[in-house]
């Protein structure tokens, strides 16, 4: 579970398991396990969507976002040098 980034009380991060999957990035607040947590597909055909968020403030939500919206290329090029894509 590689930790790409960490930002304010916001742990970025991805499973090692999914690389079958579009890249994404999961994202919680505090330390694991923790049930304050979402997931977030980075790439086309929407640059940022969310696939679902659990426990977080509308605060939160809008923060995390803004986060993964600029450090969006960063956490692509992690994503895609750890699984060889």
């Amino acid at each position: 579970m590689p930790t790409v980034w960490r930002e304010g009380p916001f742990r970025f991060f991805f499973y090692s398991e999914e690389r079958n999957e579009p890249p994404h990035i999961h994202v919680e607040i505090g330390d694991p396990p923790t049930d304050i947590y979402a997931k977030m597909w980075l790439g086309p055909p929407v640059a940022v969507a969310v696939a679902f968020w659990r426990n977080f403030s509308a605060r939160d939500r809008r923060a995390a976002r803004e986060i993964v919206i600029r450090q969006r290329t960063m956490m692509e090029q992690a994503w895609h040098d750890h699984f060889g894509t």
